[in-house]
């Protein structure tokens, strides 16, 4: 397994995987499958690449099978923080340890950044698999979004939390 900063050379195969994901556990995301499926690769390659943000993938021969985002706040007063978002693993290769190595890496990238003194990120409240990832890291619950998506008539409630350095 090979993780590393993806490019904006690998944004087609970035977009494949975020789609896939937006269809596959779409709960787990603020976008939507329908909103992203008609964005152009030169949109994904600036968001691989944009100013203060890392994606991650996780790579196996060549084949991407999971991503992690982690954005540093530019706000002078926000500059502390850097939130994760977008973190997704194939469901085929789940299981296998790939979302802790990509949550280390992002971890391990955050604390290189200066000014930052947490991470904060949202996961769905019934999500325990990620939930007990997030823990074994470090991070803790801070709060709890009631109804926090909606995907049709379904409501999803996303838990905050944080980890501090």
């Amino acid at each position: 397994m090979n993780i590393r900063l993806l490019t904006a050379a690998e944004a087609e195969v970035y977009r494949e995987l975020r789609l896939e994901g937006l269809q596959t556990n779409p709960e787990a995301f603020g976008s939507s499958f329908e909103e992203e499926k008609d964005i152009s690769l030169e949109s994904f390659a600036s968001r691989i690449e944009g100013q203060g943000t890392f994606t991650f993938g996780a790579f196996n021969q060549g084949d991407l099978l999971g991503v992690a985002t982690l954005v540093q706040a530019n706000k002078v007063k926000l500059k502390h923080k850097a939130s994760i978002f977008a973190v997704y693993v194939s469901p085929q290769k789940r299981g296998l340890g790939i979302g802790k190595q990509l949550m280390v890496e992002v971890i391990n990238q955050a604390k290189t950044l200066v000014d930052v003194e947490q991470i904060n990120l949202t996961v769905v409240s019934s999500n325990d698999s990620a939930k007990g990832l997030y823990t074994s890291l470090g991070f803790r619950v801070f709060g709890t979004e009631r109804n926090a998506l909606k995907i049709g008539q379904q409501y999803f409630d996303e838990d905050y939390m944080v980890l501090f350095f």
